[in-house]
Parts: C-alpha cells; sequence; structure tokens
C-alpha cells in the first residue's frame, strides 16, 4: 500500500516534506478539516494533491483563475496524474465530455471555477460521484475584508452543504490577517478545522525599495541586468503598463503586457509567451498573476507602490517559487500615494454594499495604505517589517535585504541637518521630501519659480549633493525626530520635536548612513546577484541543461519549468547523476519524468564531462 511519502517521490520527485506540508496532509488524510496558510513557493497544492491520490474517489479543487487550472494540470498530467479542470475557457461541449469522464471515473482530481459549481450538470455529477476532499485555493477571496473578494467563493459552503456525503474540506492562502481567517472558517463551514500557519518568511527572496529620481530608467537597468531571465512588472494602471511596455520594447527588451483593458485573446496570447519563456518580461496590472503556477521567475519589479502589504506580499512572491534566490523590487515616487487613495475613494462603486460597509471598507483600505507607505520608508530590515505585519515575530537584521546589506558610513552631518531643517522653515513646512530636495538642489522646476522657492537662501545650498543622499539624510531626520511628516494625501516635512537642538543649540550630530555607491560598486554587486541566481558553481552544465530543457519544452509544447525547475537543474548539475537510479536521486524528478526525460538529460550530463573533463 502506497503511503504518502511514496506518492511524494513517484509523482513529484521529492524525497521529503517542506515546512507545514506534511501536518497538513496528516490532518486531510485523518478526515479533519483543514485551513492552512503557507507562503507563496511552499507547496500548497501537494497538500491537497496528495490526499487525493491516496484516496477512491474524486478530489474538488475550486480555485480563482483559468490560467492557474490550465497550468496545474498540464503539470499533473506531465507527472502521470489523471486530472481535468472546467471553467470558462471551455465551450458547453468540452465540459461535457469532460463531466462524462468524470462520472465514468477517469479522473483524480478535477479543478473547477467557483462560478460553475452552481451549473445543473455539474450538480447531477457531484450527487453521484465519490468526493473524498475539496480543496479551496486562495481560500481569502471568501472575505470582504480581503484583498480580492470574489463573491462566487460564497457558493461554496451551500454547494458542500449539499452534497449526499460531506468530504473533508481544505482552504489554502498565501495570506490572510486574523479577521481573514475567522471569516474563513465561518464562511466556508469549515468543522472545527485544524489551522496552520507556517511562517510568511520566504528566505531566497531579496527585498528592496528604491527611491529613483527616473523610475523607467530604473527599471530598463534592473531588466537588462537580469537579461535573459523571467520577470514581472507590476504597474499600478493600464496606462502605467502600456507606457512601460512601450519603452522596454523600444529599447529592444522582449516584453509583453496584461491588464484587464485588452481582449482576452490578447491576454492569453501573452501570458502563454510569458510562461512559456518566450517573452521573458511581463509588464502587468494586479489583474496578473494570482494562480501563476511559474516557478521560474527571477525578479518582481513594482513600478509603483501596491495599496496594501497583503498584494505587494502575494505579488512579490511569485518571484523565486522554486526556491532559488530572487530579487523583489519597489520603485516608490511621490504619486503612488495619491493613485492609491484614488483607489480607494473609489472602492466598492459596483458592489452592492451599502454606504455604512463601504465606509468601512474604505477605512480598512487606508490602514494598510498606511502601513505601505511606512514600508517604503523605513530605514530598518524590510523583512522583518513584512513579518511583524503578518504577526511573526522576526529579528532586527535579516542581512538579505536591501537595508541590511547596505554598507554604511558614519558622517558628521550636523551642517547638512542644519541646512535641511532651515529649509524645511524658510518653506513655512508647507512642501513634501520631492520639493524640498529640489529647492536645496536648485531645481530649476517652474513649480519652485511659481512659489517663489527659487529665492529662499536656501536655494541650490546643497546642489553638489546627490538627490539619493538627500533623501537617506531626510529620512535619518524624521527617523530620529528631526523631522516630521504632516498628512496622508500630500505628506509635508514639517520641523520635528527635535530640530531646535540642531538649528538653535547647534549640537553635533552623526549619522550612520548608506554609502554612496559608485559605477563599479553596483556592476560588482550586479555580478554576485548573478552568480547566485545561477544556483550552482557548474555554470556550463546548467546552461546546457537548460538548452536541453528548452528544447524539450518547445518540442512538447509546454512551458520549460514544467519539464524540470531551475531548482531541479540546479540540484542535476550539482550531482552529475550517470544512471537511471541516480537519476531519480534528483530533487523534482518523480518517475514519470525520469522516464520521459531521463535518457536525453544522462546523455547531455555524460557529454558534458567528457568534454570538460
Amino acid at each position: 500500500m502506497e503511503t504518502k511519502t511514496d506518492i511524494l517521490k513517484r509523482y513529484f520527485g521529492y524525497s521529503s516534506f517542506r515546512s507545514g506540508q506534511e501536518q497538513t496532509i496528516d490532518a486531510l488524510l485523518d478526515g479533519r478539516d483543514t485551513l492552512a496558510v503557507m507562503p507563496t513557493g511552499a507547496g500548497k497544492s501537494l497538500c491537497y494533491q496528495i490526499p487525493a491520490l491516496l484516496g477512491s474517489g474524486v478530489t474538488l479543487v475550486i480555485s480563482p483563475l483559468v490560467s492557474l487550472m490550465k497550468d496545474q494540470v498540464m503539470n499533473l498530467v506531465q507527472s502521470g496524474v489523471k486530472a481535468a479542470y472546467i471553467n470558462s475557457s471551455l465551450t458547453s461541449e468540452q465540459i461535457a465530455v469532460v463531466i462524462r469522464r468524470a462520472s465514468a471515473g477517469q479522473y483524480r482530481i478535477i479543478y473547477i471555477a467557483p462560478e460553475r459549481l452552481v451549473s445543473p450538470s455539474f450538480q447531477r455529477f457531484a450527487a453521484n460521484a465519490i468526493i473524498d476532499y475539496v480543496a479551496i485555493d486562495e481560500a481569502h477571496c471568501v472575505s470582504k475584508w480581503g484583498q480580492d473578494f470574489r463573491p462566487a467563493y460564497l457558493d461554496i459552503a451551500p454547494f458542500i452543504a449539499s452534497l449526499p456525503k460531506r468530504p473533508v474540506v481544505g482552504a489554502f492562502t498565501a495570506t490572510a490577517a486574523k479577521i481573514v481567517r475567522e471569516d474563513m472558517t465561518e464562511l466556508l463551514g469549515l468543522n472545527d478545522p485544524f489551522t496552520i500557519v507556517t511562517g510568511f518568511d520566504r528566505k531566497n527572496l531579496f527585498y528592496e525599495v528604491r527611491h529613483p529620481s527616473d523610475r523607467s530608467a530604473e527599471t530598463l537597468r534592473i531588466v537588462r541586468e537580469f537579461a535573459g531571465k523571467s520577470g514581472i512588472i507590476y504597474c499600478a494602471t493600464r496606462k502605467g503598463v502600456e507606457e512601460v511596455e512601450q519603452m522596454l520594447s523600444d529599447h529592444s527588451v522582449p516584453a509583453v503586457r496584461y491588464h484587464a483593458g485588452l481582449d482576452e485573446s490578447e491576454r492569453s496570447r501573452n501570458q502563454d509567451d510569458f510562461v512559456s519563456d518566450r517573452k521573458p518580461v511581463m509588464v502587468a496590472t494586479n489583474a496578473f498573476g494570482m494562480g501563476i503556477d511559474k516557478s521560474n521567475v527571477s525578479y518582481v519589479v513594482h513600478y509603483n507602490m501596491p495599496g496594501d502589504m497583503e498584494s505587494y506580499y502575494q505579488e512579490a512572491g511569485r518571484a523565486g517559487r522554486d526556491g532559488t534566490p530572487a530579487r523583489c523590487i519597489l520603485l516608490y515616487g511621490a504619486q503612488d500615494m495619491r493613485t492609491q487613495l484614488f483607489f480607494i475613494e473609489h472602492l466598492g462603486e459596483e458592489s452592492a454594499n451599502d454606504e455604512d460597509t463601504i465606509a468601512q471598507l474604505q477605512e480598512l483600505a487606508r490602514s494598510r495604505l498606511k502601513q505601505m507607505y511606512e514600508y517604503c520608508f523605513t530605514t530598518g530590515c524590510l523583512r522583518a517589517f513584512i513579518l511583524n505585519y503578518f504577526g511573526e515575530a522576526a529579528p532586527d537584521h535579516c542581512g538579505y535585504c536591501g537595508n541590511c546589506t547596505r554598507v554604511m558610513e558614519q558622517v558628521d552631518m550636523t551642517i547638512d541637518a542644519q541646512k535641511i531643517l532651515s529649509c524645511v522653515k524658510r518653506a513655512k513646512e508647507a512642501w513634501g521630501m520631492k520639493v524640498i530636495i529640489d529647492t536645496l538642489r536648485g531645481s530649476k522646476a517652474a513649480k519652485l519659480r511659481e512659489n517663489g522657492l527659487d529665492r529662499l537662501t536656501t536655494y541650490g545650498i546643497m546642489k553638489d549633493v546627490p538627490e539619493q543622499r538627500l533623501r537617506d539624510m531626510i529620512r535619518f531626520l524624521i527617523q530620529e525626530g528631526y523631522l516630521a511628516s504632516s498628512g496622508f494625501e500630500y505628506p509635508k516635512l514639517i520641523l520635528g520635536p527635535k530640530a531646535w537642538s540642531v538649528l538653535r543649540d547647534r549640537i553635533p550630530l552623526t549619522a550612520a548612513l548608506p554609502q554612496i555607491e559608485t559605477r563599479q560598486v553596483r556592476k560588482e554587486q550586479s555580478r554576485k546577484r548573478q552568480d547566485q541566481l545561477a544556483g550552482t558553481s557548474r555554470s556550463g552544465l546548467y546552461d546546457r541543461l537548460k538548452e536541453l530543457r528548452f528544447q524539450i519544452a518547445q518540442e512538447k509544447g509546454v512551458p520549460a519549468f514544467m519539464v524540470f525547475t531551475n531548482a531541479t537543474l540546479a540540484d542535476m548539475s550539482v550531482k552529475m547523476p550517470r544512471t537511471d537510479s541516480e537519476f531519480l536521486e534528483v530533487s523534482g524528478v518523480g518517475e514519470r519524468k525520469a522516464e520521459e526525460y531521463g535518457e536525453r538529460f544522462l546523455e547531455a550530463i555524460k557529454t558534458w564531462i567528457r568534454d570538460n573533463s
């Protein structure tokens, strides 16, 4: 009799479980409803796929997006599992075929969109089928307090209640605050669920916040740094998507776009180009990504600040799902706050919620936005900020984020602080950081002339100081109480309680500031990041295996990562298997894939060893 460990190795090619997987699987196998909060890339899908393959009936997986179902089912079929999906991408005739085959017991796992649960044909099938488990993916969509409320999720509990025999129910999500978890338990009708929150720390992700003066130029630099690697660039608006995609195309970067304003055929074509690695860069709004089963995304750039930490964590978490090092870079600009507040102001306009509920949702959204804003300006550890937001304790210094890895230097900031504070005072504490910086640096911007800021005695007195250095100085002054920020929508710099100790009392001020990067330093950092992303010291073999994987993917018409993930290729290039049994020892190589691809990969490895001996 097969065990969960046998299934894990046979179909999925892994010898051990990740954190939280085994406990979740055991709870479901014991017949207990389960609520699992596990970060993106933690292997949530295995938690319900393995019990499904140990059951005698069928498992239903309720999933929110067409793209997730298609990719998950393709992956399962590649691994030798009989699976299918039902959603709006299929014709009524195709759905009828799936239901007929399901009724004949041909599938172990069926993915279905929540909107399809109420269709008469599916309900007739469900009333006569042996359903072992119902797995609810992205389960936070059931809560109006979550960031992705989807009304059709409210039909799930009545559907389960209508079944002749209640199956075991599992609810899965990557992000859920306590109030959302409570909603999930109640609204999905979970019975005394086993609840597991595995933690939100993705150790392979490097978080970074930048405040560039030119976001387009900064984005282009990042994309070129990761040339040939898969990346996602998130923009807050459709217009932003269009502009960034056009900018990249103008610079010969193979990029595609995705937002709700495009017709379905273009969205589908662009998504396929990205998932299949024909176009490595996707520029998109948040309409793209939930449920995209693409494991080899090496970087995620947020061109604009998202509206809340939940969205940021989920979107950034689409990087590095195969466990290899990946970058999550947020580019903040002053306009971002106004854009997000505009979205909040119009929140709920198309919903059936009453005014009081909409007001509550807007207030909650503003509170979340404030946390997101603080993340963009914190000088502390970014990883700790994220983990603390989700209620998880974390060290003050992770050593692997943009703030923790900056080289700091002790600077006598007394004179510079006097200049900055004096400028804020003479500008009547009426302007934000960008205008104060422009004034200090002597910008020729019309806004300064029109408001008389070019006539201040502090105009241009720090013209030789780089803009980024000034930003770091101002953030330090805010953090230490010499400056403060007034207002939310249009934050203005005002003098803090300690300002006069510098302005009047001339108390010396020493600050630890990030060292000013030279071009050579940036080049060296870029090289080190690329070495990390290679994932193996035998990069020549790794590259050869990637070429072979791409050839096979093209032949089969599937995305390259569905043949093998980057992490599997990295392990393969380190272990260098010579025999079939050694090939099965590579992490991520199951029996079906070993049988189908083993001979070609083993031959490539033998050839590489011979040529490089």
